[in-house]
């Protein structure tokens, strides 16, 4: 089978057959698509070990116009990552083809994590003036995006419908369209309480967007009023910048913060990933070296 009928064909198989997002398929087009154009269309079966290493050295030398290198390890990782993927499915498929176990990923740093100390959240929290509408959308999404750790993307689907301010508890559906149940802190959902007490309108999503100049709510319906993720973290830095913290402050550092805060406190790690959502334990992990301040808690508690 030619190389470009099989990628049409995995892709398909993204889409239908795994239920993927939209993301993942367009990240795969993308990533085997470079390797379509680096290989010509090539039969699948002719996809050697020596190679797939020839295309990572492609990927490694590739240079800008200025001659800066152009992908990072970590990016040259994602095409292999999307090419062992596609190499999987041929075998599943019996076509044949070089075995995806071959292939082993470049070594990358160890990933850091940004995160908020507790004192640097309650700067931020307050930083709000929630006196306005506005204001207080903006500290019912600072609280939610702490209080539960959902990414950005998931926090701006969420619906006035789904969220059940009386358990504290709803369901998300996060990466690979997987479903789990996050949890609100008293304050986040007083926080959300607190907002929607001060809107007059029926719109479903939770946040909306209050254009300036545009506060009838019979300008547009509900689903064009849904805040976008690019304002989510525009109005993050803007309040991180308010409340002085030097840091670089997105949504996904108030994420890092709430898993960081559970470990510290004596969270075990599988829980810790079940409510971040995180389909592998090797990605929550990366929380674990944020610990230390508690081990040595420990240490100097019980070592004389």
């Amino acid at each position: 089978m030619k190389l470009e009928d099989a990628i049409g064909q995995f892709l398909q198989h993204a889409e239908i057959g795994r239920n993927q997002s939209e993301k993942t398929i367009e990240n795969y087009g993308h990533y085997l698509g470079r390797f379509l154009a680096w290989t010509g269309d090539i039969s699948v079966g002719s996809i050697s070990l020596k190679k797939v290493q020839e295309y990572r050295l492609y990927l490694n030398r590739l240079k800008d116009e200025k001659g800066k290198k152009l992908l990072m390890m970590k990016t040259q990782n994602y095409h292999v990552i999307a090419l062992r993927a596609f190499l999987k499915w041929c075998m599943k498929n019996d076509i044949d083809t070089l075995s995806p176990e071959k292939i082993d990923l470049g070594k990358v740093e160890d990933r850091t994590v940004e995160y908020l100390s507790r004192e640097e959240l309650e700067r931020l929290f307050d930083a709000v003036d929630a006196e306005s509408v506005r204001g207080r959308r903006d500290r019912a999404i600072l609280e939610t995006l702490y209080s539960t750790g959902l990414r950005v993307s998931e926090l701006v689907s969420l619906n006035c419908d789904q969220v059940d301010l009386e358990r504290r508890e709803f369901m998300v559906r996060g990466k690979g369209r997987k479903a789990r149940i996050v949890f609100l802190s008293d304050r986040a959902a007083e926080a959300i309480e607190s907002y929607l007490a001060i809107r007059d309108d029926n719109f479903d999503p939770l946040f909306l967007n209050y254009r300036r100049g545009k506060q009838s709510e019979n300008i547009t319906m509900g689903e064009k009023r849904r805040l976008s993720t690019v304002m989510v973290q525009y109005l993050v830095r803007n309040y991180a910048r308010k409340a002085g913290i030097i840091k670089k402050v997105t949504p996904h550092v108030l994420r890092h913060s709430f898993a960081t805060e559970l470990l510290i406190n004596g969270a075990d790690i599988r829980s810790v990933q079940e409510m971040l959502g995180h389909a592998s334990i090797t990605t929550t992990q990366i929380y674990t070296h944020l610990t230390n301040k508690r081990l040595k808690e420990v240490h100097e508690k019980f070592h004389q």
